[in-house]
């Protein structure tokens, strides 16, 4: 349905830019394998997030985390690019690279499984229990996340004013997930105009 592709876009587009935000701090080798690894992370968490939807969907407290673990790397990607991590604008050698590859590893994956877990949320949401639907959304979702993040990633490490934007986006989606997760328990209560904003 349209639903699920807008939902897809959106999260793909999300998802694409976290991991090119992250890619950018490393030189060209290492910045093609943190993309690589990014999107087949996406591909897995997706997928075991899809079946067992149903179950995590009891535990509002999930999404939270996940707010919470976007948090987590959103502060330290600002560190990187703008803070006390900053030493080179763009490396073109792994030497200057501002920190590890297994750091970058790890904040690909922390972000893949919050972004998945949000993606997987709304497609199954809007698939009404159609697996057909629902695996041809998840699919479409990490084809996009192919071909966006690589962009994304050159695209930043040129203009690094995209750098605020994206990490504006992610901080944007953590928000919605913690706050979306309260809802859901029950300690906050919004609106009903404005709980589609929550609903993720």
């Amino acid at each position: 349905s349209l639903q699920i592709v807008l939902i897809d876009i959106v999260m793909a587009a999300d998802n694409a830019i976290i991991i090119g935000l992250i890619a950018a701090n490393f030189a060209p080798n290492n910045r093609k394998k943190i993309i690589a690894l990014g999107v087949a992370a996406a591909f897995i968490f997706r997928i075991v997030f899809a079946f067992g939807a149903d179950f995590m969907f009891e535990f509002a407290w999930i999404k939270i985390l996940g707010g919470v673990l976007l948090l987590w790397v959103i502060n330290n990607l600002r560190q990187d690019f703008f803070g006390k991590n900053k030493k080179v604008k763009s490396p073109s050698l792994k030497s200057n690279e501002t920190q590890s590859f297994s750091n970058g590893v790890y904040k690909v994956l922390i972000a893949d499984i919050a972004i998945s877990f949000d993606n997987v949320i709304g497609v199954v949401g809007a698939a009404k229990g159609n697996y057909y639907l629902m695996v041809t959304g998840l699919l479409l979702s990490v084809f996009l996340i192919a071909t966006l993040a690589s962009y994304f990633a050159d695209y930043i490490k040129k203009h690094q004013w995209l750098g605020y934007v994206g990490l504006v986006t992610i901080l944007i989606i953590a928000i919605q997930l913690i706050i979306g997760g309260f809802v859901n328990l029950d300690v906050l209560s919004i609106n009903e105009k404005y709980r589609f904003l929550f609903s993720i």
